[in-house]
């Protein structure tokens, strides 16, 4: 496990999170019942095709061949902490407009703990769903268990 563990490290700290400007899609599945806002994150992609979620670059795609795909409550800590490094380079690299779906989600999601605070730190990006992001930042209340 450790070997594994140590390869998803550096899958995730060096591998290609990039997409083009306005394309750059987040959603927020952990600590959830249901997994709705994935698959409308996945049929936004499926129909901008330039659009991508950190899972269709080769970083989280070579994290999900490793077996390491799944909701941050059920993969363990260790994993968990490898996905948030990976979706801190993601926001770190995006620019322009995010397209989140992210409804319901929860204060303890990666959205909330680490994507939402490197968006308000990243000056490349300016809107979140179409709206300034400051705005959107004020107006964004997570669900609370």
């Amino acid at each position: 496990m450790q070997e594994l563990l140590k390869k998803a490290l550096n899958i995730a700290e060096t591998y290609d999170v990039s997409t083009y400007k306005n394309c750059a899609v987040v959603y927020s599945i952990s600590y959830m019942p249901h997994e709705n806002n994935k698959l409308q994150a996945k049929e936004y992609t499926k129909n901008n095709n330039q659009a991508k979620m950190l899972d269709d670059t080769p970083c989280g795609q070579a994290l999900i061949e490793l077996g390491l795909e799944g909701k941050v409550n059920d993969v363990g800590t260790e994993i968990t902490k490898i996905w948030q490094i990976a979706s801190m380079r993601y926001i770190q690299s995006a620019i322009g407009n995010i397209t989140a779906f992210v409804k319901d989600a929860d204060e303890r999601s990666t959205f909330c703990q680490i994507e939402l605070n490197e968006i308000m730190q990243n000056p490349k990006i300016t809107q979140i769903n179409g709206i300034d992001k400051n705005i959107f930042y004020q107006n964004f209340h997570p669900k609370r268990y």
